[in-house]
């Protein structure tokens, strides 16, 4: 498979490696668009949001508890946002789902 996200999960790509068990990995964005600017992805492949289904209901459970800790490792106290591009429209990049996780100065609302 030629997906970004899997080849660094596979650690093919390094990356430093904030959060890692079995099944998620975070790491810092490479074009970060916040002081703290972290990326969590799912160690399996799904291309968006939108492609997974009930059964990996358990990854996106993942995903959201490893941002959480992230947050609270990074010093997050005050606040953070978590964004899901999915699709073209909604400005996803890279064909593998992730979790932004953005802190570290007050977000605006909306987004754009």
């Amino acid at each position: 498979m030629d997906c970004l996200f899997c080849k660094i999960a596979a650690g093919t790509i390094p990356v430093t490696r904030l959060y890692e068990n079995d099944h998620v990995l975070a790491f810092p964005d490479i074009s970060p668009q916040a002081p703290v600017h972290v990326l969590v992805i799912p160690k399996k492949h799904l291309a968006s949001h939108a492609h997974g289904t009930a059964e990996d209901a358990a990854v996106y459970g993942e995903l959201l508890a490893a941002a959480g800790e992230v947050a609270k490792a990074q010093g997050l106290d005050n606040g953070y946002r978590m964004v899901i591009n999915t699709g073209a429209d909604g400005g996803q990049t890279v064909g593998h789902l992730h979790v932004h996780l953005l802190g570290g100065r007050p977000m605006h609302w909306p987004p754009g």
